[in-house]
């Protein structure tokens, strides 16, 4: 039998061979015309020279198709266009205004994606920028609604309501304290303990002061105050100071706002009601300092990572001139506070630098509800420590904390900066 892995110039050898052997075969039996088996043997090797032929032509046809295969196979196996790499390209797409993170990630590591992907089976970054821009960063950065919403949280402190008039006979002005409304909150539960205190600048060492509504952020006080014994000469020249505060029994006082009236400008024959927005308090909440830190966000660990770095100028609360400040860092979930950690003291020190670093556990679904309060403190030994400013970071506090918010959320894995102004 033949294979069709013999070469046709074998059985073209065959064939002469025979075609040489037919004569003698045909003088042997005597006669000048071929026989019977000389016939036969001349079909049978044309024949088999046929299915040689065409066996041949099919076993390279063959060869061809399976050498492209197995070509095409090393191709897709070596080189990073395969499948697997395109996919992940498509996986890096950001949303509008996002930014491309760790493109080399997908580019020309193949072994190391591998190894990502059986150890951290979601914490791609493809993953990480959709699931958070779809349930984080809801206001695009530049929006109007942004915009408006970082005017509120920057310009809503609430508002009162006060009446003001002068008794000719008595010489007495008059001051009720009627309400308030929308006030911000300023305990840790989400609401605050106001008061009111009430000044006739220039003279700042004597007020009076309303009582204090527990846990009331729209409050209703109704109290009557009297100035007696000053000639309305003197009234005039005066300006109506009044202060909103929030009680705490532990800590000095927090600032909520603000009013201030000239009472020149208002007619004091008879009693005036005023409704006035709450401005931030300028007694020294300006001058209180700046903190710089770092935020950074690891989705793979779900924790954030704040470092705290260094200050500057912060306000000096001991006699001496000075203060001893160590920062506190509180991470809050639903306004409940979960973990508390702290720095070291510095002692004597208005631009301290601290260098320290905490991490808090924080899974991506609870973002949204997180805030994380830091406040620097003044460390005093025989008496309760003073509160130098506090700092809130979370996606709705004001615009410098959420800008720094949304910029840790969008850089994942990278440490961002940021001076912050301390605030009462």
């Amino acid at each position: 039998m033949f294979t069709a892995c013999e070469p046709v110039w074998w059985w073209g050898a065959c064939l002469y061979r025979a075609e040489q052997r037919a004569p003698v075969l045909s003088t042997k039996l005597g006669g000048g015309a071929p026989t019977r088996d000389v016939l036969l043997v001349s079909a049978i090797i044309t024949v088999s020279l046929s299915v040689t032929v065409v066996l041949c032509g099919l076993c390279h046809w063959c060869q061809r198709k399976l050498g492209k295969r197995y070509k095409n196979s090393l191709e897709t196996v070596g080189t990073p266009d395969s499948g697997r790499g395109r996919s992940e390209k498509k996986a890096i797409k950001l949303p509008t205004g996002g930014k491309a993170v760790d493109t080399a990630l997908v580019l020309g590591q193949t072994p190391h994606d591998e190894s990502d992907r059986r150890t951290e089976p979601h914490s791609s970054v493809s993953d990480l920028a959709n699931s958070l821009t779809s349930e984080m960063l809801m206001l695009s950065p530049g929006s109007e609604e942004d915009e408006t919403h970082e005017g509120c949280s920057r310009e809503n402190l609430g508002r009162i309501q006060f009446s003001v008039g002068y008794n000719f006979q008595e010489s007495t002005l008059t001051v009720k304290i009627l309400k308030a409304q929308e006030l911000p909150a300023k305990d840790f539960s989400g609401t605050s303990d106001p008061f009111v205190k009430i000044y006739l600048l220039p003279d700042k060492k004597h007020k009076l002061e309303t009582k204090v509504k527990r846990k009331n952020l729209n409050p209703h006080w109704n109290e009557t105050f009297l100035f007696e014994g000053f000639p309305y000469d003197k009234v005039v020249q005066r300006v109506l100071y009044l202060q909103v505060l929030d009680y705490d029994r532990f800590s000095r006082n927090d600032p909520i706002g603000e009013v201030s009236t000239p009472l020149n400008k208002v007619d004091l024959t008879q009693m005036q009601t005023f409704w006035r927005d709450l401005k931030p308090c300028s007694d020294g909440s300006g001058s209180r300092g700046e903190l710089l830190l770092s935020l950074c966000y690891n989705p793979s660990a779900n924790s954030i990572i704040v470092n705290i770095i260094k200050a500057r100028n912060l306000k000096a609360m001991d006699i001496g001139g000075t203060s001893d400040p160590y920062v506190k860092v509180w991470l809050m979930y639903k306004d409940r506070r979960v973990e508390k950690k702290k720095t070291v003291t510095m002692k004597r020190n208005l631009n301290p630098i601290f260098n320290e670093s905490f991490a808090f556990d924080v899974p991506t679904e609870r973002l949204r509800e997180t805030t994380v309060v830091i406040t620097v403190m003044d460390k005093d030994r025989l008496s309760r420590n003073d509160v130098i400013g506090k700092i809130y970071l979370s996606w709705k506090s004001g615009p410098g904390e959420v800008r720094h918010w949304k910029d840790m959320i969008a850089r994942p894995r990278q440490p961002v900066a940021q001076w912050h102004q301390l605030k009462a």
